[in-house]
């Protein structure tokens, strides 16, 4: 038996472009959780209160210091009976990004020149529009190339939802594989199509730090 079968490569394309559609959607959306909840968190852990900051930095640790499978495996258990198995993995994607993309951003607030701060105390601007005018549009053009980088590991990282049973690219081409016994071609044809996907993104993302610096 020949280990490429052209008849196989091409049977198996439908099964992985629908996969690929679920992939790229839990990416988005969970890019999109990221973004704004990241935000949010470096936020909070710059200017709340003590009482507010030591709880939201221990759930970031906990996040990043415990995998991404087992949170996925773990949020599915819990919230299986409310929610479809994709919605839960776009959140678990989302949230688990955000303790990567909350580091980012606090990089980026910190990088704001102390004198922008000042700047804004001395013309009495409220704290909120401080934020909003001043610093926050700062710090969001430095970190733009990083929250990029974390966007395309995202999506690298979208066929551990197969755990939990979402019908994403790579979980189509095991399902053909197994279906089949052929798995050289699906695999191989997903791993192509990552490709496909990944590598002009990061070719942009790194024009975008190129431009920015």
């Amino acid at each position: 038996m020949s280990w490429w079968s052209w008849d196989h490569a091409i049977a198996t394309l439908p099964l992985l472009l629908d996969g690929f559609r679920t992939t790229l959607l839990a990416t988005v959306l969970g890019t999109l959780i990221a973004v704004v909840l990241g935000l949010v968190v470096a936020i909070v852990r710059r200017s709340a209160p003590g009482i507010i900051t030591a709880p939201v930095t221990g759930a970031v640790e906990f996040i990043r210091m415990t995998p991404l499978v087992v949170q996925l495996v773990f949020a599915n258990l819990l919230l299986a009976p409310y929610f479809d198995a994709l919605t839960i993995g776009i959140w678990v994607l989302g949230i688990h990004y955000t303790t990567y993309m909350a580091e980012v951003y606090r990089a980026g607030i910190d990088s704001v020149p102390k004198g922008q701060w000042e700047a804004a105390t001395a013309l009495s601007l409220p704290h909120t529009r401080t934020w909003r005018a001043v610093i926050i549009p700062q710090a969001i053009r430095a970190t733009l190339p990083a929250l990029g980088n974390y966007a395309i590991s995202m999506f690298k990282e979208t066929p551990f939802l197969m755990v939990i049973y979402v019908a994403e690219m790579v979980n189509q081409a095991q399902n053909y594989g197994a279906a089949t016994y052929r798995y050289t071609e699906p695999i191989t044809i997903a791993g192509l199509i990552f490709l496909a996907a990944s590598y002009p993104t990061s070719v942009l993302v790194r024009r975008l730090e190129k431009r920015l610096a």
